[in-house]
């Protein structure tokens, strides 16, 4: 038999599963594929880092080296400090016997317990499972539903005054980066004023850069930037992927909340400090730590008085709680933030849950000067047509922990002022001269998988026949590596007829946006961090969210992982699950992975009951989104449940009207039961709307529990579990 891995993730995707994988499983084990379960999820992470659980996610670490390794990964939860320690609250909670996190190490025990969590953190999965490049687009019936069904996009007003500010020159990590293609395996060392801060293991050929964000420089730029939204009259937020970059994020997140905040910081310093008080994990953390203090209510005085002077508004996280950007640093991500900025018109809401106009401060301009094009175009351009835009596909690179996601372990906050040396073995690759407080950090990309995403974007050209864009800056020391690497490799591959081009970020972008407005697709192949925000970005416009993408990585070793979109807007979705007993989460992602992992199969083994379950997923999917059976946003209307169920009525119905024999008898009186009794299983799955529900936990729920509130239908899982 087949088998296929499911991970099981966090929050609205993994409630989901309790729904979507008894119905999967049942179809699939009749064309010989077994759909398994392995748990990555935050808490599963947590246990196995204490000892209390398999390891689960180093196990899929060596399936994806395996050449029919099979894995559909849903979004999982890449944690904040904040996060996790939620989830270690909530596993103690539960009766396990895990230590607290420990934010201050005062001993060797507590060193070693920090940084067994500390493998938790942030993009711990991703940089394991991804062995592959990314190829990500626009299914054509998904596209084609977003024209015929468009969402909403909000028009830009006339003289919009919404801008993106970033740092320029040589003060942030684009401006400072050096970059050295090697010339053999070596060992390389990096080193603070003749101090080891790390080794590492470098291989031939490959791309190592080094770089640093000067925080006197962001500092001054922030403070800037403070003034400039209260000239403009504009609000004023911040956008920071401190989930994914977990060193250098949180830090400059941190620092932006001081300087917004400078005379409140200024005068509690001694307090702060003697609170253990850490700006970097914003106000909710503050506010637990000066809670019961002497002076709690002077200091919460002191901040609102900051608040109410004449700075600019700070945009809201959530108006209705009086939750700002500067709650918690993982509460803004800027790949799925800046979609909603522009999305919303330019407009993020104040105080009162207005949408008014703002400033987006995106201190790299690595990727702020992506954002600050998109948001430039749509103020002389105008709003995008739904209907009528063209698509934005995507080859990224992100094999085996390419570029800046992968450099968690080689990211520094530098101690103190001086050199910070790379050294060779013949000698200092290359140097720096920081200042104490500056963040330093190497990223590296390995010759294959460069060599494969070159093989991936041409092959992606040939299918497509639209332009192929490298998103390549010539005057930026990583890129003019990869576009010496590239044309090199261009060189040994098939070509002819494609439209190849390299350009800057900005080109890039107004160059993919002018062909969108005329309707026209192009094909981006960028390095790991665009890709992020690039594929965020365009579906949130073209389709309403990234979860409804193709997410495919053909893994270097021949096997496939099957991503299954952004879980960005996931923890609303759980807090109306649980308060109304409601999911709008959209499995949408998860019935296309479906159908690309077992295409794979299929074609691999070719089988032909395989082939007829693919084909007839594939029609399930056209009828899900012709039909509409996309979960409905509000409390007793169809949701997430029923949409799973509307599949499996589809997916049967296609099979038993298929040309496979054996399928078509098992599977035409279930389609028939499905049919006949739809009334019924809607009445039984809509009893549940407006009810709160106690699934035993966030990160770690019951899974009995769950399992009963997301398969409430007694008829629905009668006809499933028979099958």
């Amino acid at each position: 038999m087949s088998k296929i891995i499911w991970s099981k993730i966090d929050e609205a995707p993994a409630l989901a599963t309790y729904s979507l994988l008894p119905i999967v499983n049942a179809f699939t084990k009749a064309a010989g594929v077994e759909v398994v379960t392995s748990d990555i999820s935050l808490a599963g992470r947590v246990l196995a880092a204490m000892g209390l659980a398999e390891d689960e996610l180093s196990k899929l670490g060596e399936v994806v080296l395996q050449a029919d390794g099979n894995i559909i990964k849903l979004p999982n939860i890449s944690a904040s400090i904040g996060q996790l320690k939620d989830c270690i609250a909530e596993l103690q909670s539960q009766g396990y016997k895990i230590p607290d996190f420990p934010e201050n190490p005062a001993n060797a025990d507590e060193e070693a317990v920090r940084a067994k969590y500390n493998t938790c953190l942030g993009s711990a999965v991703n940089p394991v499972l991804r062995e592959g490049n990314s190829d990500r687009r626009a299914a054509k019936a998904v596209k084609k539903f977003a024209q015929n069904h468009p969402h909403r996009l909000k028009a830009f007003p006339e003289n919009a005054k919404s801008y993106v500010a970033h740092m320029e020159g040589n003060g942030d990590f684009y401006g400072n980066e050096k970059s050295v293609t090697l010339d053999k395996a070596q060992k390389v060392t990096i080193a603070l004023n003749g101090n080891t801060l790390a080794t590492i293991d470098a291989l031939d050929k490959e791309v190592l850069d080094g770089t640093y964000m000067s925080v006197s420089k962001l500092k001054t730029f922030i403070a800037k930037t403070i003034e400039d939204a209260k000239k403009n009259d504009v609000l004023w937020s911040i956008h920071l992927k401190a989930t994914m970059m977990k060193i250098s994020d949180p830090i400059m997140f941190g620092h932006a909340f001081t300087v917004f905040f400078q005379e409140v910081f200024d005068k509690y310093a001694d307090t702060f400090a003697a609170l253990n008080v850490n700006p970097n994990q914003g106000m909710s953390d503050l506010e637990q730590k000066i809670a019961g203090h002497a002076q709690e209510a002077e200091i919460k005085a002191a901040f609102q008085a900051v608040v109410e002077s004449d700075n600019p508004e700070i945009a809201m996280v959530d108006s209705d709680k009086g939750t700002t950007n500067f709650n918690a640093s993982n509460d803004v991500i800027i790949d799925a933030s800046m979609p909603v900025v522009v999305r919303e018109g330019g407009k993020q809401w104040n105080r009162k849950g207005e949408a008014v106009e703002c400033v987006a401060v995106v201190p790299d301009s690595t990727y702020g000067l992506f954002h600050e094009e998109m948001v430039a175009d749509c103020v002389k351009n105008g709003q995008y047509d739904v209907t009528t835009m063209g698509s934005m596909a995507n080859v990224g690179l992100m094999a085996q922990k390419a570029e800046e996601y992968g450099s968690h372990p080689t990211t520094f906050e530098l101690a103190e002022a001086g050199t910070v040396t790379v050294t060779g073995e013949d000698g200092v690759l290359m140097s720096f001269e920081c200042e104490a407080g500056d963040i330093w950090r190497m990223s590296r990309a390995k010759d294959i998988p460069i060599k494969d995403w070159v093989r991936l974007a041409v092959e992606r050209g040939q299918i497509e026949k639209v332009p192929v864009i490298f998103w390549l800056d010539e005057n930026r020391a990583h890129d003019a590596q990869m576009i010496k690497k590239a044309k090199t490799y261009l060189a040994d591959l098939n070509t002819d007829g494609l439209d190849i081009q390299f350009m800057d970020i900005t080109s890039a972008t107004r160059f993919t946006n002018a062909r969108v407005r005329k309707g026209e697709n192009t094909i981006a192949v960028t390095g790991n961090v665009l890709r992020d925000h690039l594929t965020d970005m365009y579906p949130i416009l073209e389709l309403g969210t990234s979860a409804k993408m193709l997410s495919i990585v053909p893994l270097l070793a021949g096997g496939g992982l099957y991503e299954t979109g952004a879980g960005g807007s996931a923890p609303k979705h759980v807090e109306q699950f649980l308060k109304e007993g409601h999911l709008r989460w959209d499995s949408l992602g998860e019935f296309l992975a479906l159908a690309e992992s077992l295409r794979f199969l299929g074609i691999k083994n070719s089988d032909s009951k395989l082939s007829a379950l693919t084909a007839a997923l594939d029609v399930a999917n056209d009828g899900y989104l012709g039909n509409n059976k996309a979960p409905s946003r509000k409390c007793c209307e169809p949701d997430n449940k029923a949409s799973h169920f509307f599949v499996a009525q589809y997916w049967a119905k296609a099979l038993a009207e298929g040309d496979n024999a054996e399928l078509a008898a098992k599977f035409a009186p279930i389609a028939q039961e499905l049919i006949e009794k739809e009334d019924t299983i809607m009445a039984e799955l809509l009893a549940v709307e407006g009810k709160a529900q106690d699934i035993g936990g966030y990160f770690n729920p019951d899974e009995a529990k769950a399992e009963a509130a997301m398969r409430p239908s007694a008829t629905l899982n009668a006809i499933i579990d028979n099958i």
